[in-house]
């Protein structure tokens, strides 16, 4: 890591709803950083990375990309600086391998022209990076759940951004390909010096792969550190409601859940009714 800030959220606040908006988020991104969001469900997690790639607008505030304010920067200029991949990709289209990662070319490339040399340079280097070498004519559809992720993070690779952004890279995948996800993200920015951020719902991944963890509740940032600094039982009941104990192996902290602070409280509310039902 640098000390190089990279991505700037300034006073991020959108208001969607009564019942959801994101409020006063402010964090800093430093070059070579590998960031995980984490959160229960409905937290303003993806919210945000959509606002960090200028997907949606916010109502006030700012984000800044090398010092620039994003919304003063057209969208192919972001594109060849920073790029997201969502959560739900369409694996049923009709392409192979090599040619879905081609279309992370499109932001370098007027819409008459084809890729020239050094497009195939990048696309090749997507393709190594993500060990598809063996796979690049398959069929998109043909592969397995971890292959295709893989796939669809060369696509991202192939737009060579500075910054790459992941919304729940591992979803729906196996515990070996996630690893496998996850070891392919962090050869990437230790061997490429690629600035990542990332959404994980596993939270013992974000502590083993993560360098800083930022913590959102309610469409806010509630805490955000290093995972040693965050890994505590405050933090779990605070932004998850839940009773854990912490462990480490060797420098890396790990959790295991104990009970729900929700059904204490539940109970404890129901046990409370029925004393004044009961007039006790």
């Amino acid at each position: 890591m640098g000390n190089e800030v990279v991505l700037t959220a300034e006073q991020l606040a959108l208001y969607r709803s009564p019942s959801f908006s994101i409020d006063e988020v402010t964090f800093e991104l430093l070059k070579g950083d590998i960031v995980s969001i984490v959160g229960a469900n409905g937290s303003g997690k993806s919210t945000v990375l959509r606002l960090l790639t200028k997907l949606i607008d916010p109502d006030s505030g700012c984000v800044l990309l090398d010092g620039r304010q994003i919304a003063e920067m057209s969208r192919k200029v972001i594109a060849q600086k920073l790029t997201m991949l969502p959560q739900v990709h369409d694996h049923h289209i009709d392409l192979t391998v090599y040619d879905l990662i081609k279309h992370g070319r499109n932001p370098y490339l007027k819409w008459y022209e084809t890729t020239d040399e050094g497009d195939r340079q990048a696309i090749d280097f997507a393709v190594s990076a993500t060990n598809l070498e063996q796979l690049k004519y398959r069929p998109l559809h043909s592969l397995s759940g971890g292959e295709r992720q893989r796939a669809w993070i060369a696509m991202s690779l192939a737009q060579t951004p500075e910054i790459l952004l992941l919304d729940e890279p591992t979803t729906y995948l196996d515990i070996s390909h996630q690893l496998e996800v996850m070891e392919l993200i962090r050869r990437l920015n230790k061997e490429n010096g690629i600035t990542i951020v990332m959404i994980l719902h596993d939270l013992n991944q974000a502590a083993k792969y993560s360098h800083r963890l930022i913590a959102m509740k309610n469409g806010t940032i509630v805490r955000q550190g290093t995972p040693g600094e965050m890994f505590n039982k405050e933090f779990f009941k605070e932004v998850f409601e839940i009773d854990a104990t912490i462990y480490h192996d060797e420098e890396t902290p790990f959790f295991i859940p104990r009970s729900s602070l929700l059904k204490q409280r539940s109970e404890k509310k129901a046990v409370a009714g029925e004393k004044i039902i009961s007039g006790g």
